[in-house]
């Protein structure tokens, strides 16, 4: 399984982000996996920011939940963040993961990254 994310890489402070992860080597609706997004601000460890699960479910992080929505495209075989009203506190490396349970811990493969800075 490869996941690629993709994405701008500059955001401007109040607009909203958004990032797609293009999965191969796996569909993602297979059962009984989670899609989740993960970021590492500069100087800090990674944070779970949300994930969709192979039936569309939902879920995320209580600190981010306001901000951030995940969609899928079943037929592009992609999920997709959203962040609204970002702000230079949103600068990190973006990262999408699978794996069989929402979080950090539980993933198996990851994508390389995205580095999102958020500057006017």
């Amino acid at each position: 399984v490869q996941l690629q994310e993709s994405g701008p890489g500059l955001v401007k402070p109040s607009q909203t982000l958004s990032l797609t992860c293009t999965v191969s080597g796996g569909s993602i609706t297979m059962s009984s996996y989670y899609w989740s997004w993960i970021r590492q601000p500069p100087g800090k460890g990674l944070e779970w920011m949300g994930a969709i699960s192979s039936s569309g479910a939902t879920a995320y992080s209580p600190s981010l939940k306001s901000r951030t929505s995940i969609s899928r495209d079943t037929f592009k075989n992609q999920f997709t963040l959203q962040v609204t009203s970002v702000t230079p506190e949103d600068t990190a490396v973006y990262y999408c993961t699978r794996g069989v349970a929402p979080g950090i811990s539980h993933n198996d493969y990851r994508g390389q990254g995205t580095q999102v800075t958020v500057s006017s």
